[in-house]
């Protein structure tokens, strides 16, 4: 096995009570481990396997976990694993149920911008992660099924979103903000399949985006559509961090 291989577990299905949902997934290399498929014994069997296969041994496509007989959890469901060979920073996304990651657009780099992508990396979301300057970006690469785009102006890059994103707008200019709106807001009447649109910023600012909008023909159920402040109600705290799991929460209780 070369060095750079690893092995995608999944959670292919399950019947009863079970620790994850379908599609959850980790990822099991020789020295690491990203991402989890319920903890508890069920993981601790299932790196062990992948270990075992990245040393040499054959490797089942799919495995049954009883939960209750077979590994003493409480859950008492069964699971089946799914196991998989891949090459270390080959695109998860392409190889994941496309229902277990949510396309999440994020036009900004900023500090909270920044503390949004950080966090993200461990939840069940795509990034499709736009700024219009080019020194922006973290120096590291992308993480697996994201998307870095250097887009100037970044309202161009509405057009291109993912079906069903949830998409936030904290660019560093006001102008910027304005136009990705107003973007977001013509492709909703025009395919109306973004599920959030979402700015940071305060009642204030908003209040003067909303006028400009209405100047330029979009209607009260057009601007009803855009959420301004984000974060889910009652988290206190201007931190960038704060902020971020505000917004995240908000973007993950999404239906």
């Amino acid at each position: 096995m070369p060095e750079s291989a690893c092995i995608l577990v999944t959670v292919a299905r399950f019947t009863g009570s079970v620790p994850r949902e379908v599609g959850a997934w980790m990822t099991v290399a020789a020295d690491g481990i990203s991402g989890t498929v319920g903890g508890g014994h069920l993981e601790f069997d299932a790196i062990a396997r992948a270990r075992a296969a990245l040393a040499g041994s054959e490797l089942a496509d799919e495995v049954r976990y009883p939960l209750g007989p077979s590994l003493g959890q409480c859950c008492g469901g069964v699971v089946w694993l799914r196991f998989e060979r891949i090459t270390v920073g080959e695109d998860l996304a392409a190889r994941l149920p496309l229902r277990s990651l949510r396309p999440l657009a994020l036009f900004g780099a900023g500090h909270v911008g920044l503390a949004i992508a950080h966090i993200a990396r461990e939840l069940p979301l795509a990034l499709h992660w736009i700024d219009s300057r080019e020194d922006q970006f973290p120096v590291e690469p992308p993480a697996n099924g994201w998307r870095q785009e250097i887009c100037d102006p970044p309202a161009d890059a509405v057009g291109d979103l993912a079906s069903g994103s949830a998409a936030l707008v904290m660019t560093h200019n006001h102008a910027e903000d304005f136009e990705i709106i107003a973007a977001c807001l013509k492709r909703q009447r025009e395919r109306g399949d973004l599920a959030f649109i979402g700015m940071i910023g305060s009642r204030t600012k908003w209040a003067s985006f909303r006028q400009r909008l209405e100047a330029r023909g979009f209607t009260e159920a057009d601007l009803a559509r855009v959420v301004c402040p984000i974060g889910v109600r009652g988290v206190a705290g201007k931190q960038p961090t704060v902020i971020a799991v505000a917004v995240l929460a908000q973007v993950l209780a999404l239906p």
